[in-house]
């Protein structure tokens, strides 16, 4: 297991560098989109309208931020389940998204996707999100304001902690994991 520092936009090259298990902090812009955010997104898609920031390169962090307290760009900000994304996400994938994080296991349609265009699903620390909001600098709504904290944001992030659970060649560290656990149990 390595540990990288990573800049957004990702190159195809740096993703097929990361192997599942690795440590990463990121920083540079990254995106936040949930569930219904991926929904409107999908169909601009289908529709063959533009997307309201570019994905090639990209990453989306799938979260809904809470309302920031003064002096701070966001209030708690930690990963939402991720599945809920699974439906959309390959379409994302196709056109360019290197990194999605968030947490929680993904499906076969996602990472067959991952492997075939070259992407990444990093884990966030699920109930760390008061933590993880102080690598976040700066907010920015760019899309969807009507979908409240669903909204989709611009942050930019310093050094947000992350772990490598899929990489792009489909290797699951929740897989290998427990596998790894299990095989060095003395029952």
């Amino acid at each position: 297991m390595a540990h990288y520092d990573l800049t957004t936009p990702l190159s195809p090259e740096t993703v097929r560098m990361l192997q599942a298990g690795d440590s990463v902090t990121l920083s540079g812009i990254i995106y936040t989109a949930r569930d219904a955010a991926h929904k409107r997104l999908v169909e601009l898609v289908e529709a063959g309208k533009p997307l309201p920031f570019e994905v090639e390169g990209a990453v989306i962090y799938f979260v809904g931020p809470t309302p920031a307290p003064p002096g701070h760009a966001v209030g708690a900000a930690g990963p939402t389940t991720s599945y809920r994304m699974d439906a959309y996400s390959p379409t994302l994938i196709r056109l360019g998204l290197r990194g999605m994080i968030g947490k929680g296991k993904r499906g076969e349609a996602v990472v067959e996707a991952m492997r075939r265009y070259g992407a990444v699903y990093f884990g966030a620390i699920g109930g760390a999100g008061a933590l993880i909001s102080q690598c976040i600098r700066q907010s920015e709504v760019i899309a969807y304001p009507d979908l409240g904290a669903e909204a989709i944001h611009k942050f930019t992030v310093e050094r947000m902690p992350l772990t490598v659970v899929i990489d792009s060649e489909g290797r699951n560290l929740y897989q290998e994991g427990r596998r790894t656990y299990l095989a060095g149990r003395k029952d």
